[in-house]
């Protein structure tokens, strides 16, 4: 899919689709991010890339990764701040720092 080639109203119907998509599997899955796993716009663009040099899963699932991926790898990630914003924020996939006990 190429995003400069979209219109408005496909492109919102596109967004739509997006902000209602989870990850259903892997280490950003339920399993680990439950109870739906991380949604599609906040997975870190190296696991998107990791999908596009490996082929993205079948489906409408891989064809909204993909449309993420091209968004966010042309330095469009902020179109998706008011999705995040009407959700209560990004979700982090970072791993907390050990405390010690010092």
């Amino acid at each position: 899919m190429d995003i400069t080639e979209i219109d408005r109203e496909d492109f919102r119907n596109l967004l739509a689709s997006i902000s209602n998509a989870h990850m259903p599997f892997g280490k950003f899955g339920p399993n680990h991010y439950p109870p739906h796993g991380i949604p599609l716009t906040d997975l870190p663009p190296e696991y998107l890339a990791w999908f596009a040099e490996r082929g993205f899963p079948k489906g409408q699932l891989g064809e909204l990764m993909q449309a993420v991926h091209a968004i966010k790898e042309c330095g469009m990630d902020p179109v998706f701040d008011p999705i995040r914003q009407a959700r209560g924020g990004r979700i982090s996939t970072r791993k907390p720092k050990p405390t010690s006990d010092f």
